[in-house]
């Protein structure tokens, strides 16, 4: 299993030395998101401050961008990586899509599939010099001249990891992605019981196996030097859960559980703008299926025993890297490529 870490943040100066750090401690690959901040200017940085970490995007928010702009983007980040630049997308919910970037919410598990097909067809008339011709139902890309032709690239296979929870978005990644990102509000259960069955069925729809896609996942983490470092650390994960478990959308991952009664109720809190309140329905339990908890000691057996053989990467929820000490950034590392 690769461990990764976020990259998130920060000045350049502190943004490329938390690459370097990141190479050097043993992980594997740097993700970015897409909240306050640009999803893919800081890759840039840490493109020029490495030389094996992979980086990605987890996840860029598809809809408010063109294929033929994120094209671009991907293809000069796959140049200046070497190759090591893993292109995650996602959908975002309905509310932020039209109301935040004021973008259409229209069919999103069918619009995302085709905005692969299309990135897929710019990159390949890139590559070969084929002319660009896609036309589907959401995208239409038929024009291409020299002039804003890049050219070719010595490794020209970007891959594509798509964010899904629910079934279809499943199915599509499974279908026509190179990885699958699980959101970090997830439990081990659902992961067996809701994603792998439905990203296989994906795959053999496509005539592939399951094994053709990744399976990576931002992974909640309650640990500390001592109890009252985990006592901070759990307080601040309950309020990411509530969060979380407020919004419909994730529903079906309280539902594998039985605890739809908890995201209703969260959800009635949120309207009413009760958030200081919310953490306090977030069970001992629940706590326990959302995070890997353990002190410094335990951490890396505990997050094994939960994610190996099921993540083909994980990367911490903590911010990198000061969420944890170098020494034990290092031996996690070195843990999960045992």
């Amino acid at each position: 299993m690769k461990l990764d870490a976020r990259l998130e943040g920060g000045t350049p100066a502190a943004l490329g030395a938390a690459a370097r750090d990141a190479e050097a401690w043993g992980l594997d690959g740097l993700w970015t998101h897409e909240t306050q901040h640009d999803p893919f200017l800081p890759l840039a940085l840490a493109a020029e401050h490495t030389r094996r970490l992979e980086m990605g995007t987890a996840i860029a928010v598809a809809f408010p961008r063109s294929p033929m702009v994120v094209a671009h983007t991907a293809w000069d980040l796959a140049r200046w990586t070497g190759g090591r630049f893993l292109l995650g997308l996602g959908t975002q919910v309905r509310a932020h899509n039209e109301r935040r970037f004021s973008v259409k919410w229209d069919a999103p598990g069918p619009r995302l599939r085709e905005y692969v097909l299309a990135l897929r067809a710019i990159w390949n008339c890139w590559q070969t010099g084929a002319p660009l011709k896609f036309e589907g139902r959401f995208y239409t890309h038929t024009l291409m001249t020299p002039f804003f032709n890049p050219g070719p690239l010595p490794n020209p296979r970007i891959p594509v990891w798509l964010a899904a929870v629910n079934p279809y978005l499943c199915r599509v990644a499974g279908e026509v992605a190179d990885g699958l990102q699980v959101h970090p509000f997830h439990t081990a259960r659902y992961i067996r019981e809701a994603i792998l069955p439905h990203m296989a069925e994906g795959a053999r729809a496509a005539g592939r196996r399951r094994e053709d896609v990744a399976l990576g996942g931002s992974v909640f983490v309650v640990t500390g030097g001592d109890a009252g470092e985990m006592a901070a650390a759990a307080a601040a994960v309950r309020e990411q859960i509530a969060f979380y478990a407020s919004t419909k959308g994730y529903w079906p991952v309280l539902e594998v559980h039985g605890w739809q009664e908890v995201g209703q109720r969260l959800n009635r809190m949120a309207a009413a703008g009760r958030w200081g309140e919310m953490a306090a329905l977030v069970s001992e339990e629940m706590l326990h299926e959302f995070a890997v908890v353990a002190p410094y000691a335990d951490l890396a057996s505990r997050l094994l025993a939960r994610y190996r053989g099921l993540l083909d990467r994980a990367f911490l929820y903590l911010p990198f890297p000061e969420g944890l000490p170098r020494e034990l950034w290092a031996a996690l590392a070195a843990a999960c490529h045992a």
